[in-house]
């Protein structure tokens, strides 16, 4: 009998729900969909387990309301939390999210000590830094999803322009999750070539705005709800790359400790990912422009930082 790593989902909206979904297709793992609302996460988790006979997956979906069955996960998600509405920015959600957040890994820490935690909840850097903090948890356990799904929306965009495979388009994007994302247009290749030989600059530059608005752009089309499909397969990728232990790169929110210059902030960074989570921050040579915007995305992080701990010195939930 195939013994399978245990992931825990919190949250059973669309993010979390087709995460869930996703590692059990792919048979990474047993998975636990949490939710507080009675019956959403247990009724998802058995409309996935009937998928399995059609789908040929092995793994068990469970749902609960109970956060003690996270206990033994090998990884964590958190998507809880409140979307964007159209005209609302990531920044607004904080406080709300923070009581969400905050909570959560309070609980995390007690029954999933040994486990990696993956945040996906906005105001994405802010919540990776109040994950680190309310987990006691070395910094290569706690990290963000962020940089892999901008990186992707930059890459099907520029497919989408020139007619090609999006897997042949090689991209990243570092920075915060928001309106100062950092793409590293130098390092753009398209089937091994220098994105500069095939887009002009100034629509380069367009697509490159497209992609820092890549998550409104959905939001403004459905009205109702916010991106799912891609923020999953993102995570789901990096939850592969930890259990799987590929030492493979992707670009995380991580807390640097002296890393880019930066410290004492959570930022989208180059990392490897294994078995213990953040193996190591991976050195990426920068232009000089591309290092001054890093640094100014940190800065805007460390200022939403700096935030809610005054509201939390004030006495406030948060």
């Amino acid at each position: 009998m195939t013994t399978r790593p245990k992931v825990s989902v919190i949250g059973a909206g669309q993010v979390g729900a087709t995460t869930a979904h996703l590692l059990a297709l792919k048979g990474l793992a047993d998975v636990t969909l949490i939710d507080i609302v009675e019956g959403l996460a247990q009724g998802k988790a058995l409309d996935m387990t009937q998928s399995a006979p059609i789908e040929g997956f092995a793994g068990r979906v469970e749902g609960t309301t109970d956060f003690s069955a996270m206990a033994e996960s090998r990884a964590v998600v958190i998507t809880a939390g409140l979307a964007r509405k159209p005209g609302m920015s990531r920044d607004d959600l904080l406080i709300a999210n923070a009581n969400i957040v905050g909570p959560i890994v309070e609980r995390l820490a007690r029954v999933a000590s040994e486990a990696v935690i993956i945040v996906v909840t906005n105001p994405l850097d802010i919540m990776v830094a109040l994950a680190l903090q309310r987990s006691g948890f070395p910094r290569q356990r706690v990290m963000g999803m962020a940089g892999v799904l901008d990186s992707a929306r930059l890459r099907a965009f520029i497919a989408q322009r020139l007619g090609v495979a999006a897997t042949d388009v090689h991209a990243m994007v570092l920075g915060s999750h928001g309106d100062l994302m950092v793409p590293l247009k130098s390092a753009i290749t398209v089937k091994g070539k220098p994105v500069a030989r095939l887009i002009p600059a100034q629509e380069l530059e367009a697509i490159v705005q497209r992609t820092q608005n890549g998550g409104a752009e959905i939001v403004g089309l459905l009205k109702t709800g916010s991106a799912f499909y891609a923020p999953a397969s993102s995570v789901v990728a990096m939850v592969g790359a930890i259990l799987k232990n590929q030492h493979t790169v992707l670009p995380v929110c991580a807390w640097l400790e002296g890393e880019y210059g930066l410290r004492d902030v959570c930022v989208g960074v180059p990392a490897e990912l294994g078995a213990k989570g953040i193996e190591r921050i991976v050195d990426v040579p920068l232009t000089t422009d591309e290092r001054a915007a890093l640094t100014a995305s940190a800065e805007q992080v460390r200022a939403g930082m700096k935030s809610l701990a005054a509201l939390q010195t004030s006495g406030r939930p948060a």
